[in-house]
């Protein structure tokens, strides 16, 4: 089979793109046939090296997927011959990725796609909506009319958290880097959007919500916690989910005072029955068209190398090349 794979850590020049053997299945899993993969910053984290961990040689990347069941394992019920699935949290903790056109992947780990879904959909949804949803329901426990701030709106993560926030019925503001990233923010459901780059944030939301909002949800790599603490509510929550070396300055006086909350996770930490109930969800937003995955751009497989280089610049350099996420078909 085709695959995008690496054999060292390092640049996205190390990314291969050859033929692989078909992986065998184990007795839990199921056998995709990959339809369409998302690229995730984390992709290129592992692929770099900025994170370490222990690779199988060579080391297939990816995260997410789609694709239609070829074959199951023997203890693997849940699926059969030619069902269209979706899932996430592979390349991670030992698994071989998804980028190729066959993955043997964990059954726990897949989920139905609805039949009016594309795979592009299904594929681009996976990381951040699994995200977006362990940190709007199980860690900020967010409910209908209360008020909410995505610090980066226009992204894959900021953009999913827009809608499921409006789904589940809170108010919604954002920010964006540019007018056309502050508009897109608003027509996913975004009551109000500021360019950061022309407006100062901290004035424009004591003016759309005095009192302070609700939750704060941070989706850059240096949280300027000053700005977010200021502009909490009274037993506000705070969502942190990047930034691994960051470590800013924190109010810790203004912030335990109002009885706030911070609330650190990674998605891939979270047990299975978690993420499927996430992915229950996800679903059913998609069918009731509430929810849609902001894809940028879609490239075939054998521009993995390219594709991570664009992730990667806007990631880390803030290259602002893409708003919303990178999909590859095989």
């Amino acid at each position: 089979m085709k695959a995008a794979f690496i054999n060292e850590t390092g640049p996205a020049s190390n990314i291969q793109f050859g033929d692989l053997p078909k992986p065998k299945l184990r007795h839990n899993q199921v056998l995709v046939r990959v339809t369409a993969v998302s690229v995730n910053p984390i992709d290129t984290y592992i692929r770099s090296g900025l994170i370490p961990a222990e690779l199988p040689k060579p080391f297939i990347l990816g995260c997410d997927l789609a694709g239609v069941v070829e074959a199951t394992g023997a203890d693997a019920k849940r699926f059969k011959p030619g069902d269209r699935v979706w899932g996430s949290n592979q390349g991670l903790l030992g698994r071989q990725g998804t980028f190729a056109e066959y993955a043997a992947v964990d059954e726990c780990f897949l989920y139905p796609i609805p039949s009016d879904v594309s795979d592009e959909q299904a594929a681009a949804i996976a990381l951040v909506g699994i995200t977006a949803h362990l940190g709007l329901v199980r860690e900020a426990k967010l409910k209908p009319h209360e008020t909410i701030f995505i610090n980066g709106g226009s992204g894959g993560v900021g953009s999913t958290v827009i809608q499921m926030a409006k789904a589940i019925g809170a108010r919604v503001f954002a920010c964006a880097g540019s007018d056309e990233k502050v508009a897109a923010c608003k027509e996913l459901g975004a009551e109000a959007a500021f360019n950061y780059k022309t407006h100062n944030i901290g004035e424009e939301l004591k003016k759309a919500a005095p009192a302070g909002v609700n939750v704060w949800w941070e989706t850059t790599r240096e949280p300027n916690f000053e700005l977010a603490v200021s502009a909490l509510a009274a037993r506000g929550r705070m969502i942190v989910m990047a930034g691994r070396d960051a470590k800013p300055p924190f109010p810790v006086g203004p912030f335990y005072v109002k009885g706030c909350a911070l609330h650190g996770f990674v998605m891939f930490l979270a047990t299975p029955e978690e993420q499927r109930h996430c992915a229950e969800d996800i679903n059913r937003w998609l069918v009731q068209r509430k929810l849609k995955a902001k894809i940028d751009r879609i490239l075939p497989l054998s521009k993995a190398a390219e594709a991570h280089q664009i992730q990667e610049d806007a990631t880390i350099k803030k290259s602002g090349a893409i708003a919303g996420k990178i999909v590859l078909k095989p």
